[in-house]
């Protein structure tokens, strides 16, 4: 089974500005790193409840890290049903606020 994965729109901002930061230094390095996040959605359309919780008290908010380098980012996102889940936030792991 495959859920179905949809991104706020602060999310979408969030790789935006990512993508926009990556790019300003490197090319390559930005189209790679839009690569692993997007490898990462993969992963959650497969195995949204393999990811770790993202608070102990809500069992459907859940976050999964994306390796890039030598740290990488943090996908916020929460299950809403049996089918759907929803990508809230993307950080890079050296944001002060990723979490």
């Amino acid at each position: 089974m495959s859920w179905q994965v949809r991104y706020a729109p602060a999310a979408r901002e969030d790789i935006k500005r990512l993508y926009a930061f990556q790019l300003t230094h490197d090319l390559a390095a930005a189209r790679r790193a839009l690569a692993a996040i997007v490898k990462g959605v993969e992963l959650l359309q497969q195995f949204p409840f393999a990811c770790r919780k993202a608070d102990p008290d809500n069992p459907l908010l859940r976050e999964l890290p994306v390796s890039f380098g030598a740290s990488g980012y943090v996908l916020l996102y929460e299950i809403n049903d049996d089918t759907t889940l929803t990508i809230l936030t993307v950080r890079h792991q050296r944001e002060d606020d990723y979490h």
